[in-house]
């Protein structure tokens, strides 16, 4: 069974940066493409970026592109969120996820979750 876990979220001022990170445990991670996704309370999980089984094959959400990048260490078994100039609507719970195969932008197709770490900007 996988395990993911994320971490580093918080609060950040408009126009600051995180760095969110997701550990896996219990699988093949160099196995799974990586997916982020967001959700606010009362709103659909919201996809975010993804990122291949090796990393050199990443998408993102037009509302993040320009700002946010993915990235993965499958030596470390950890994901990566870097987000810059973050603005207040990127308030929300992140959720990193896992999936075998190929990259996928809806959550219906990830297996696997996290539990989320909140992110909070404010303005």
């Amino acid at each position: 069974q996988v395990q993911l876990v994320e971490s580093g979220g918080g609060l950040a001022q408009a126009g600051g940066s995180l760095r969110l990170s997701c550990a896996a445990s219990g699988g093949t991670f160099s196995s799974y493409a990586m997916g982020w996704f967001r959700q606010v309370p009362g709103n659909e999980r919201e996809f975010a970026a993804t990122i291949n089984w090796s990393g050199e094959g990443t998408y993102y959400a037009d509302s993040v592109k320009g700002r946010f990048t993915i990235s993965r260490d499958n030596a470390m078994n950890t994901v990566y969120l870097q987000m810059n100039n973050l603005k207040p609507e990127d308030t929300a719970v992140y959720y990193c996820a896992g999936r075998w195969g190929v990259v996928a932008t809806t959550a219906a197709q990830y297996m696997y979750w996290g539990q989320g770490t909140q992110v909070t900007v404010s303005s």
